[in-house]
C-alpha cells in the first residue's frame, strides 16, 4: 500500500501539541491592523485551538500527526 499524501496546505497552516491538540493561528491578524485595537491585536498574536467540528477534517488532512 502507497503512502497517503498529506495536505501541504493543511501541513503549514496547523500543529499538534504534546496531548494531541491542533493548533491554528489565528484570522484578521495580517492587515488593516490600525483600526483594531492593541488589545485584540495582541490577542491575535496567540495560537488558537482547531474546534471539535473541525478536527475530524484536519485529521483527515494530515494522516500521519
Amino acid at each position: 500500500m502507497p503512502k497517503m499524501k498529506s495536505n501541504r496546505g493543511a501541513a503549514k497552516r496547523f500543529k499538534v501539541t504534546g496531548s494531541g491538540k491542533i493548533m491554528r493561528r489565528k484570522a484578521f491578524a495580517s492587515h488593516i491592523l490600525t483600526k483594531k485595537s492593541t488589545k485584540r491585536k495582541r490577542g491575535l498574536r496567540l495560537a488558537g485551538e482547531v474546534d471539535a467540528t473541525n478536527v475530524k477534517t484536519v485529521k483527515r488532512m494530515l494522516p500521519y500527526i
